[in-house]
């Protein structure tokens, strides 16, 4: 249960910076993808949707499915962050920090999968 508390907490935050700070996310949209802030905007409610999800018996299993798909959907936005490099601040700033975003997404993934058994 703690672990699907912090997965719940780690979307939930991760879904309230696409509001709260918009254009960190926009600056690593790939340029081939369409309507950049709506997605954002997107993937940001999708995120909270899925966090909030996770805490109920009758959602964790579509929400952490959600979650799982939306990882994957997302890895284009990291792979093109890594490859232009964009000067963040902070850790993110560092390009080390950039590409090792992308193989941490498979155990995010792994972690939402979890979720996806009934019990």
């Amino acid at each position: 249960m703690i672990g699907r508390v912090l997965l719940s907490l780690l979307f939930l935050v991760a879904g309230s910076l696409h509001f709260i700070a918009p254009q960190r996310y926009l600056a690593i949209m790939p340029p081939y993808l369409p309507a950049h802030l709506a997605m954002v905007y997107l993937s940001g409610a999708a995120e909270i949707l899925g966090g909030l999800g996770l805490f109920l018996p009758t959602t964790r299993h579509a929400a952490a499915w959600g979650l799982a798909a939306l990882l994957i959907a997302v890895l284009p936005a990291n792979i093109y962050m890594a490859m232009i490099y964009l000067p963040l601040p902070g850790v993110m700033g560092q390009s080390w920090a950039q590409w090792l975003r992308i193989p941490l997404q498979i155990p995010l993934i792994y972690w939402a999968w979890l979720y996806t058994r009934s019990r």
